[in-house]
């Protein structure tokens, strides 16, 4: 009995995860978070900062305050990653799936490969003791 339910519950509903313009908004949304997130780390475009000991958040990249203790960017580059991402996953939703099947998919795993080697060496100045 449980197998006719499923089956019939199944049957009229269309998944998201099917659809043709959600595959080429991950497609694209893998391949340029890592690539972005990297931009965005190195050239510094946190979205806000945010400040843990007063609970404050600044528009933007806002250094930190004397006697406040360190300012966390690490919010900021992660929110300013999103947006990106997923306007280009948006974007690549739109465009054709003769242009999305160009993009190999071997770069899904090899764009965050490539990213943490970069990200380690660039926020060095933290790993040290």
């Amino acid at each position: 009995m449980s197998a006719t339910i499923e089956a019939s519950a199944g049957a009229g509903t269309a998944s998201l995860a099917t659809s043709a313009a959600f595959e080429r908004f991950a497609i694209v949304c893998a391949v340029t978070t890592p690539l972005l997130y990297v931009l965005i780390e190195m050239a510094n475009w946190p979205l806000f900062t945010y400040h843990p000991a007063t609970g404050r958040f600044d528009l933007g990249w806002a250094p930190p305050i004397s006697g406040e203790g360190p300012a966390m960017y690490w919010y900021g580059w992660t929110a300013t990653m999103l947006i990106a991402s997923g306007a280009l996953g948006l974007l690549g939703a739109v465009l054709p799936q003769s242009a999305i099947r160009k993009i190999p998919l071997s770069l899904i795993w090899i764009m965050p490969l490539v990213a943490i080697p970069i990200l380690v060496y660039a926020l060095r100045s933290f790993w040290r003791w």
